[in-house]
């Protein structure tokens, strides 16, 4: 009997605190200030435009593009990016387009020359990419098969 008194007052203890700690919480949440949601702004701005990235001095390396959009009520329809255009074989490419490229083929004996494929992965700055390049290179020094058997050249003293 005295134990099923002791559960009875710890479930109203449990029960009290309970709604002790719901009270706090609404009385928190009450003296909050609504804020006022943001109104979607509705803004004229066009998309940016960006053009290619040119060079700062040579055919590669840092650079700047022009961005440009249109709308009347536009804070700013101009601007200048700083960009990279790559100094090895992916410049050919454009700077803006980027491609996951398969593992290097097999070495073609007669043009001594190994390919790749590369697919789009995505194009910045509204870039106008190729959807697949291929790409190749030298095979490196070639291997011709050594003779099998045990020569040995002897030099005359």
């Amino acid at each position: 009997m005295q134990q099923q008194q002791q559960q009875r007052r710890m479930f109203a203890a449990a029960l009290l605190a309970l709604v002790f700690i719901l009270a706090a919480v609404s009385t928190t949440e009450a003296g909050k200030k609504e804020k006022p949601e943001k109104k979607a702004k509705k803004s004229d701005c066009g998309e940016w435009q960006w053009s290619v990235c040119v060079p700062t001095s040579g055919d590669c390396g840092l650079g700047t593009r022009e961005g440009t959009r249109t709308g009347a009520e536009c804070k700013q329809t101009t601007k200048t990016q700083k960009c990279k255009i790559p100094c090895n074989w992916k410049k050919q490419f454009g700077a803006e387009c980027k491609y996951q490229f398969q593992a290097w083929g097999e070495c073609d004996l007669n043009t001594a020359l190994k390919t790749r494929t590369g697919n789009l992965k995505r194009a910045l700055h509204n870039a106008d990419c190729q959807k697949t390049v291929t790409i190749s290179k030298p095979c490196g020094k070639l291997t011709k098969p050594k003779p099998q058997g045990k020569f040995h050249l002897l030099r005359a003293a």
